[in-house]
């Protein structure tokens, strides 16, 4: 089979580098074009570009497939197989008729749960006790073609989206090398969604980072799990602004107004939910390193009983 691929960053990259450990045909890989990134906000190529650079497989890097000249340069490729993972592009009708076998998605969901942008964290910041990988037939519809195979995994109790993402990759890059072997088998069935079933992950919103003390501490730590490594909770502490990547449920009622700083001694930074509390167990300082609270607490550190964190800007 030809075989063309299309996906930026390094979830999708992971899936590139393992379709090349195999005998897969790559005839072509489709990437976002560069960016600017850094201090010096220089051009930075994708992770899906690296990989492909870095094993000689030309690159295309349309603004999206508009124009009749990038539909055709695909078509110019005859792939049987379209493989897309992360890529950030709706692929319009016109593409996804080109290969003979279509487009197939690797998403990072157990759909029909989770369709959208950031089906890692919203699982997370859900509660859902269980994830995975779903590999799907593409349609025009946002994730919502048959499903041809799907893996899940545990959503573990320390798990963050870091965590899940890298477990997810792997996972998935497995799922799409399983998937490519029955094509080259013969056809592949897939089951159809039942849409009365989804959700809609919508995409990271940095404004969201901002820690809302007055919900339940379960669905505060479960966020800063989500939101762990990007884009990272945060709270506001008069003029401090600070991480947090670790928190843990502490279960002490209380009257105290959300977001109040509850205790502060060697069992940690104690903070006052809307129901129950938090216990703080990393974060950042201004102008610091992540550290241990334990640390943090035998040096400078601007928390004291009684302060009240804000919920809000």
């Amino acid at each position: 089979m030809r075989i063309v691929f299309a996906g930026t960053p390094d979830f999708a990259a992971r899936h590139l580098e393992a379709l090349l450990n195999t005998s897969a045909n790559i005839v072509g890989v489709y990437t976002q074009p560069d960016r600017p990134a850094g201090r010096g906000k220089k051009l930075q190529p994708s992770a899906v570009k690296q990989v492909a650079m870095d094993n000689g497989i030309d690159v295309y890097q349309p603004l999206n497939f508009k124009a009749a000249e990038d539909v055709q340069q695909l078509a110019d490729l005859k792939p049987d197989l379209f493989i897309v993972v992360a890529y950030g592009l709706l692929l319009p009708q016109s593409v996804l008729d080109i290969p003979t076998l279509g487009c197939i998605n690797s998403h990072a969901s157990l759909l029909p749960r989770w369709r959208g942008a950031a089906p890692i964290q919203r699982a997370i910041e859900a509660g859902d006790d269980k994830t995975g990988v779903t590999v799907m037939q593409m349609e025009l519809g946002l994730d919502t073609g048959p499903m041809l195979y799907k893996v899940d995994t545990p959503i573990m109790p320390n798990d963050t989206g870091g965590s899940l993402h890298d477990r997810l990759a792997k996972i998935g890059s497995e799922a799409v090398v399983h998937v490519v072997n029955k094509f080259s088998q013969g056809a592949v069935l897939g089951e159809v969604q039942n849409d009365e079933l989804s959700t809609y992950a919508h995409k990271l919103n940095k404004n969201e980072a901002l820690i809302d003390w007055r919900q339940d501490a379960q669905q505060v730590v479960q966020k800063i799990r989500a939101f762990n490594p990007v884009p990272m909770c945060y709270t506001l502490l008069g003029d401090h602004r600070i991480r947090v990547l670790k928190a843990q449920v502490y279960p002490k009622t209380h009257t105290a107004i959300a977001g109040t700083v509850l205790s502060v001694n060697e069992m940690g930074i104690i903070i006052a939910c809307g129901n129950m509390a938090v216990s703080l167990e990393q974060i950042q300082l201004p102008g610091k390193k992540p550290m241990p609270v334990a640390d943090i607490l035998n040096g400078k550190h601007p928390f004291n009983e009684h302060y009240v964190l804000a919920s809000e800007l």
